[in-house]
């Protein structure tokens, strides 16, 4: 409204006298659309527009103005140019310095284009004076249409403070089609809605269009006063506030009192220079706190920045334990914590030496890997405290973001650094003994592989420059003693377990397990239940059959928990007022513990055609397995059941292929394949099976069956057959060996291969077995088959011994003793190559 001028009676008098000829000099106009009464200035720059308005002024100084369909358009041509527009008088012009011209124009009346007379060297055009219809009587809807608008602008323009100037103009118009064209050529409005409200002729109807396009700019209006007055009510506050805090400054100085701000940085400061951090650390950290000086302290970014220098400053850059280079001290500390073990407390007095000898070494990565509760994370606890370093434990289990292990970065609200620098700090040294425990339970989704991020952390040559997100500063973790845990590698990507050394957890043996009860669990649970060896007294024999009738696992939880048991029960005897020793013995466990809960297995009655005795790997140890074999006539096909997975069925077809190639050397009829039909059943059906260890001992079941040759019972075996004959080598040993023992066998049937893996089996559970290492099948079958008709005389008594006879004199039928129902858990049984 500032450059708008609007003289209504002067020209509705000017243009009601004016004659307005036929012809006259179009002038295309950019980016506004002139209305009728409406003056203002224009400016005029194109050759063809400045031509035209010099013939206007040359005639009767009344010229054409339409807006140009498309303002982008330097040269526009008669179909770029609108067809209504208005008829103008020019009132002044001036010509400006750089060749422009700038006129005073002032609306007279509506015209219509009715065609082109010329378009060189300017536009001119015949017009058509366009008539509005004229108004008889002020209805009462066009008075409410006018006093609507004119409240709707009265209230714009106190929203928008403007001057009441404008209204008193809107209250002496009378006619709706110039409210409304005043109402449309002060509202901002695009090029063509404004020239829509031209074209309507009917003044009534664009009162109406005007009263909408009112509507949504008084909508704006108001939500626009809305905004400014929160910003207004903010800013207000800020300053108010920055104002009082200015005040208070003063007067804790004219009391003599400090600046806490001052004194928060001069801190800071203190702390930085203490850390002894690197030179680009501390680059870094002198830069944030030159930019938290600037800062109000009450922003956002202030108590972020101060959070990023609190991690810093307490971060170890420099701090380190010192290492117990005293070797016979630190396998003592190792050996009052863990039995056995050997293999684990070398590498760490070997770690140890070469430390003492150079001084200057990068931490080793190891990697713990063995069935549950066999000790890795208590280990590892026992391994800081020989070296005396602090410990640090993170469980991955579950894990499944990425920036757990690398820290978010800093523009993430509630952004922190990751595991592995929260745990430096926790440990408040540069060179802990850090523990990742679980590592085969990480997991990966969409937010990242958590494992990919660890193959920095675990790279001796790469770790020394650990980046965080967070901190986005290089960290030395050379110095760390990584030790991983895990129950099974298969999970654990390959590269990730390329880079640690693995060391391998066996399950323990009874004796073992015995051993560590007695000098371990037992006290514990004795000083955990608050008695003493006064009060309680468990036997050996009585620990080793909890160990075989109450636990089934490679570790010791279990069989802590049933000692704990029994301790509880005599804890409350004792709190009864009951103080007489209690002795746990080998008879009365079951008082305390109830009936067993596993019963072990136990070897075959007799030697048995068609069944033969294996040997699997479980999580939690070993287990024997019998696999029996059965013929019936039929065409040839071979059925496996007891719930085998892919590589035993594999292990089945192998083991028929085997047979159909040797027939001949075996002793068997050639075509057998074809008379007969072969089942091989593992019994315990419900628990899934799977593994190639099983192929020798599915051979010497199904050899037995066809050449009707016993089996014998005394005799177990483990080995991946080929089609060839060749025996390849298996894994879990002494987990084997274990469940043989705890059976009654004393020969196993192993690989050539495996030959060198009996090292690793305790001396006194080599002293009670006899391995036979077999290169191919018909080693096996040499041992694991008797000859036709051979009785052993062991078997001899014992079928003598059970031999009645009846009351008629004869010999009664042969009753054998009906072997002991086998009690498995629900569990997966992998058989390992």
């Amino acid at each position: 409204m500032s450059e708008v001028d609007w003289k209504i009676d002067d020209a509705e008098n000017k243009g009601s006298h004016v004659e307005i000829p036929d012809v006259l000099p179009l002038l295309p106009i950019r980016d506004i659309v002139i209305y009728p009464y409406m003056m203002l200035p224009l400016f005029v720059g194109r050759d063809v527009s400045i031509r035209a308005v010099e013939e206007a002024l040359s005639r009767d100084r009344l010229i054409f103005l339409v807006a140009q369909k498309n303002s982008a358009e330097e040269n526009p041509s008669p179909e770029g140019i609108h067809g209504v527009g208005t008829i103008a008088s020019i009132m002044r012009m001036i010509k400006l310095a750089d060749g422009r011209v700038k006129i005073l124009v002032q609306g007279l009346a509506k015209g219509e284009v009715g065609g082109f007379v010329r378009e060189r060297p300017f536009f001119e055009v015949n017009i058509r004076k366009v008539v509005e219809p004229p108004l008889t009587e002020m209805s009462i809807e066009v008075e409410a249409l006018m006093r609507t608008a004119k409240e709707k602008i009265e209230q714009i323009l106190n929203l928008k403070n403007l001057p009441p100037e404008i209204v008193m103009v809107t209250d002496n118009i009378s006619d709706p089609g110039v409210l409304a064209d005043l109402v449309a050529s002060n509202l901002r409005l695009k090029i063509e809605e404004s020239q829509a409200i031209l074209e309507i002729f009917d003044p009534i109807h664009r009162l109406k269009k005007v009263n909408e396009l009112l509507s949504r700019e008084l909508e704006l209006s108001t939500m626009q006063a809305r905004i400014q007055s929160q910003a207004k009510d903010e800013m207000t506050k800020t300053q108010r506030d920055y104002f009082l805090r200015e005040q208070m400054k003063q007067i804790q100085q004219e009391l003599g009192e400090g600046d806490e701000r001052a004194e928060e940085i001069g801190e800071l400061k203190k702390q930085i220079e203490k850390a002894k951090m690197p030179v680009e650390v501390k680059g870094e950290a002198d830069k944030q706190l030159r930019r938290l000086e600037q800062m109000h302290p009450e922003s956002s970014e202030a108590s972020l920045v101060r959070t990023y220098l609190d991690w810093l400053v307490e971060l170890p850059w420099s701090k380190s334990t010192k290492d117990n280079l005293n070797i016979k001290k630190a396998k003592q500390v190792l050996d009052d914590d863990h039995y056995n073990l050997e293999k684990i407390k070398e590498r760490i007095l070997e770690y140890l030496a070469v430390n003492k000898l150079r001084r200057k070494i990068k931490g080793p990565i190891l990697c713990f890997l063995g069935p549950p509760g066999v000790g890795k994370t208590s280990l590892g606890r026992s391994i800081a405290r020989s070296l005396n370093r602090s410990f640090v434990r993170i469980s991955l289990g579950g894990v499944r973001d990425e920036a757990e292990i690398r820290g978010h970065r800093r523009t993430y609200v509630g952004a922190l650094p990751g595991r592995i620098i929260q745990g430096i700090k926790q440990a408040g040294s540069n060179n802990p003994v850090f523990m990742l425990d679980e590592l085969d339970k990480v997991g990966a989704d969409f937010r990242g592989d958590p494992s990919a991020a660890l193959l920095e952390v675990l790279d001796p040559e790469q770790n020394h420059a650990f980046s965080d997100h967070y901190l986005n500063l290089p960290f030395d973790l050379s110095n760390v003693l990584f030790i991983c845990t895990a129950n099974l590698l298969d999970s654990v990507p390959a590269a990730l377990a390329d880079r640690m050394e693995v060391l391998q957890l066996s399950g323990y043996t009874n004796e073992e397990k015995l051993e560590i009860a007695r000098k371990y669990l037992i006290p514990r649970q004795l000083e955990d239940t608050g008695i003493s060896t006064k009060y309680l007294e468990i036997s050996n024999e009585a620990t080793l059959r909890i160990i075989a009738e109450y636990t089934k696992e490679a570790g010791l939880r279990n069989l802590e928990r049933e000692i704990a048991s029994i301790c509880r029960k005599v804890a409350r005897k004792v709190a009864e007022g009951k103080d007489d020793l209690t002795r746990i013995t080998r008879a009365n466990v079951q008082s305390y513990l109830g009936a067993p809960k596993f019963l072990p297995e136990t070897e075959q009655e007799q030697h048995e055609i068609g069944v033969g005795t294996g040997l699997a790997w479980t999580s939690t140890g070993g287990e024997i397995l019998y696999v029996e074999a059965s013929l019936s006539k039929g065409r040839g096909n071979l059925t496996l059941t007891g719930q085998l997975g892919d590589v035993m069925k594999e292990s089945g077809q192998a083991a028929v292929s085997y047979a159909r190639a040797h027939a001949k050397t075996l002793g068997i009829e050639a075509d057998f394949y074809q008379k007969l039909d072969i089942h091989i059943h593992v019994p315990a059906g419900a628990i899934p099976k799977d593994g190639p260890s099983a192929g020798i001992t599915m051979a010497t079941a199904l050899i037995s069956a066809l050449t009707r040759r016993r089996v014998s019972r005394d005799v177990a075996m483990t080995g991946e057959i080929t089609l060839r004959g060749r025996v390849l080598p298996i894994g879990g040993l002494k987990e084997k060996s274990l469940a043989a023992v705890r059976a009654g066998i004393k020969t196993i049937i192993i690989p050539d291969r495996n030959e060198k893996d009996l090292d690793e089996i305790p001396k006194p559970l080599r002293r009670k077995l006899r391995w036979v290492v077999a290169k191919n099948m018909s080693d096996v079958l040499k041992v694991a088959l008797l000859d036709s008709g051979t009785k052993t005389v062991k078997t001899r008594r014992r079928v003598n011994a059970r031999r009645r006879f009846n009351a008629r004199g004869r010999k009664a039928p042969l009753r054998t003793k009906r072997p002991l129902r086998k009690h498995h858990r629900e569990r997966a049984i992998p058989l390992r190559p």
